[in-house]
């Protein structure tokens, strides 16, 4: 009776013939074996769980319940540690694999510009650098016990902050439907029937994303 399993050291199904019959339902046995969940806790799970522990060390550090950037943090290191193994070892053909790892690689640096508000420096790197003046605290209406706060910026130096901000509100709003492409995909039933599926894939969608 032919056996099956999966080799880690070598990335492919296998199949073997057992000597006999029932020799071949050896690995379902062994399963209902009571002694196998505890073996297969401390040679599986235990083993990987620590893995995890290191792989999301950041996320686990800086995840907070009133907070949202703590869970995308996990999607980060999780989409970095697949794309570098799906690139090595994933067994899919290259022409759509690579696209995917591109795509894992995307959405990790989006999630990451996200968490780490770099939208700002985006937009300063295409119109120049914010001008910073001085704050001062100046009465209100006369009044001695309320006061406003002043920058001594020009009205041109103002116009200028304002575009950049509003480029980076820009550059915001473009990354995160990006972020939302790449994990719901594209629509297969738009393809064209008649160019293959590898040329209109771009490697989107997180339900494709295994190996």
């Amino acid at each position: 009776m032919p056996t099956f399993w999966y080799n880690r050291k070598k990335p492919c199904m296998e199949t073997t013939f057992a000597k006999s019959f029932l020799g071949g339902f050896g690995p379902l046995m062994r399963r209902a074996n009571p002694l196998f969940k505890p073996y297969y806790f401390l040679k599986e799970t235990l083993p990987n769980f620590l893995k995890n522990v290191w792989i999301f060390r950041k996320a686990l550090a800086n995840h907070q319940w009133w907070d949202h950037h703590g869970m995308l943090m996990f999607i980060e290191a999780g989409c970095l540690h697949m794309a570098n193994n799906v690139e090595v070892k994933g067994l899919e053909i290259d022409e759509s694999r690579l696209k995917k790892v591109d795509a894992m690689r995307r959405l990790a640096e989006l999630i990451h510009n996200y968490n780490e508000d770099k939208y700002v420096d985006m937009a300063e790197r295409e119109l120049g650098d914010l001008y910073l003046g001085n704050i001062k605290f100046v009465p209100i209406d006369g009044d001695e016990e309320h006061f406003a706060m002043e920058d001594d910026l020009t009205e041109e130096q103002n116009s200028n902050n304002e575009k950049i901000f509003g480029r980076a509100t820009e550059i915001e709003t473009a990354e995160w439907e990006e972020i939302c492409h790449l994990i719901k995909g594209q629509d297969y039933r738009l393809f064209d029937k008649e160019i293959s599926f590898e040329k209109q894939f771009d490697g989107s969608g997180i339900k494709n994303w295994w190996d």
